[in-house]
């Protein structure tokens, strides 16, 4: 049984994320200053020193998440501590460095598509009024009928009863009203987003971004990888070209992607990027998968060698 490698989405961010790498790994510190120079500007700055204000933005925070998990991966690969990888997933950005891990993107390229993005699903932000709400411990019915009541999109499977829902700010949070009066659900929380990602209010972000990825050569990944959209294993480089586009706008079908994996073969995962976030959702999934998380240098060298 091979392992799994999950890659971070936005939102787990945090101002100071691979400084202990690029210290006491070259091969980490590699992927960073591959990373200054093929983007023109100083993501490991940004990633080392913020401010968190400049780091939280889309257009900042998607290439710095996608740096970060390849120099973890790079920092695993020297130290002899990545058992064989069977699969590659990631949470919505982290499809993209997933599939760059996988081969189907160059580094450069990979990068260059994130960091673009980044930057149009900012631009669609500052031209709508939109957010984001995690609705925690009701059903997916449940989920749909409020988002049909509200017209706003369900952005989010994450896990069993943890869904986000997303769209016009004064409808998301009408919608969060309701949701609490309902009596469905645990928990509603507003997500603190500078806007309303994979809804319909990203669309224009979408159709720039479609034009945009018809100019990136993608290729047939080394190792089998999930897409958000479908939820199932994508090899074939047109379908992911069109899945990219389409994600933009789609529901990220996270919990569909672990099990696909889990079918596939995968029984343990390395978490690569900050927070913790994915482990806790793959535990709500399924709590015998085995998961570890890899954000530092000691949660590097925590990690047996493989023998």
């Amino acid at each position: 049984m091979s392992i799994g490698l999950l890659f971070s989405g936005q939102g787990a961010q945090s101002v100071g994320m691979g400084r202990s790498l690029c210290d006491a790994s070259a091969a980490a510190r590699s992927v960073y200053e591959k990373a200054d120079k093929a983007l023109g500007w100083s993501i490991s700055s940004f990633s080392f020193s913020g401010p968190a204000e400049a780091l939280t933005e889309t257009k900042v925070c998607q290439p710095a998440l996608f740096t970060q998990g390849l120099a973890i991966v790079a920092a695993l690969e020297e130290t002899g501590r990545l058992p064989q990888v069977g699969a590659a997933l990631g949470l919505s950005l982290g499809e993209f460095t997933a599939l760059t891990y996988a081969g189907a993107f160059d580094f450069a390229d990979g990068l260059r598509t994130v960091a673009e993005r980044g930057r149009l699903m900012q631009v669609a932000c500052e031209k709508t009024d939109g957010t984001m709400v995690s609705l925690i411990g009701g059903s997916v019915a449940d989920v749909k009928e409020i988002c049909a009541q509200f017209d706003v999109d369900m952005a989010n499977l994450n896990c069993p009863g943890q869904i986000v829902i997303s769209g016009d700010r004064e409808r998301c949070l009408a919608a969060a009203d309701a949701a609490k009066a309902s009596g469905k659900f645990k928990m509603v929380a507003p997500l603190k987003v500078a806007g309303a990602y994979h809804s319909r209010l990203m669309q224009s972000a979408a159709d720039a971004f479609t034009e945009f990825l018809g100019t990136v050569k993608i290729s047939r990944p080394r190792i089998p990888v999930y897409s958000n959209v479908t939820g199932r294993l994508v090899e074939d480089p047109e379908e992911i070209r069109k899945n990219l586009s389409l994600q933009v706008t789609h529901s990220v079908r996270w919990e569909e992607d672990v099990r696909s994996a889990v079918a596939g073969g995968v029984a343990s995962f390395i978490e690569c990027g900050p927070g913790k976030i994915l482990a806790g959702m793959l535990k709500r999934i399924d709590k015998s998968l085995a998961v570890s998380s890899v954000s530092e240098w000691s949660e590097v060298e925590a990690l047996p060698k493989v023998s």
